[in-house]
């Protein structure tokens, strides 16, 4: 990890051995998250130039703290962790590069509803609720977290491209790109793979197949007739997309069968997402 991110190799001096925290990767400024497309800049990068050091400087967000003095607390209840977390974060404050995720205080579910709904504008996905006397558990379980999400952005486009998928679906075409108006054109803005039931995978299958226009590799093009509702947590400015714009977990939200392929949303209408969310 060093070679990529190289602001971690002071932390081999700031953190003391039998230390595990739970965090997160961010690009940040002044303490504050930057959007998760100044990260994508540094991911699958080979070597780190001081030019991108500058434009996307990174920082490790604190959750939660697994190991202490050489010692497995996850069984000590939330609040005992999050005590010696903040404690030892205090401790290393002359260290530039990480950061505590702050504790959100509440008085009732009104509140805390309203600063969900907010979280967008901190590049956040929602709030991560934990119980006070839970534990850290292992594994998928339940009723000690919960993520609670906002609600996605979403935006209806057409399908142009489809290529076939992996693992068990390598014999359907489940992986897709979709395209939104710009006058007269139809301009790619976004690919997804997920969000459909194993029925409807199949009846979009049998459509490529049987609606292919042209074949580059792997890649069919289709005949621009389905429209689905592309979800997706945040927006950003990207010059790497003929769009222009990027999306943060885009997947498909449903299957617009009760729309025509002229009624789908326009560049314009990403860039006015791109306005206001695009912070």
């Amino acid at each position: 990890m060093t070679d990529k991110f190289p602001e971690y190799i002071s932390f081999i001096d700031s953190i003391p051995d039998g230390t595990v925290l739970d965090g997160e990767i961010m690009p940040a400024k002044d303490g504050q998250p930057l959007p998760f497309s100044v990260l994508q800049t540094r991911i699958g990068r080979k070597t780190i130039t001081k030019k991108q050091l500058l434009e996307a400087p990174i920082a490790f967000f604190a959750y939660d703290l697994l190991e202490w003095e050489g010692k497995d607390i996850r069984h000590v209840t939330t609040t005992e962790r999050r005590a010696l977390l903040e404690g030892f974060i205090t401790s290393i404050q002359y260290q530039p590069n990480i950061y505590l995720s702050p504790s959100i205080r509440f008085n009732n579910w009104d509140e805390l509803t309203s600063i969900r709904e907010n979280a967008r504008e901190y590049h956040a996905e929602g709030l991560m609720l934990k119980r006070k006397k839970g534990p850290y558990q292992v594994g998928r379980k339940t009723g000690d977290w919960w993520k609670w999400k906002i609600d996605p952005l979403t935006i209806d486009a057409v399908m142009i491209y489809a290529q076939k998928g992996h693992g068990r679906r390598s014999n359907l075409y489940t992986d897709y790109t979709f395209a939104v108006k710009d006058g007269d054109k139809l301009v790619s803005f976004t690919k997804a793979y997920s969000g459909l039931t194993d029925k409807e995978f199949a009846q979009v299958d049998a459509f490529v197949k049987n609606n292919s226009i042209e074949k580059f590799g792997p890649v069919r093009t289709v005949k621009p007739e389905l429209v689905f509702e592309i979800a997706f947590e945040g927006i950003a400015a990207s010059s790497r997309h003929k769009s222009g714009v990027a999306l943060r977990f885009p997947r498909i939200n449903k299957w617009r069968t009760d729309k025509k392929p002229d009624e789908i949303n326009t560049l314009d209408d990403l860039k006015q997402l791109l306005a206001v969310y695009g912070k």
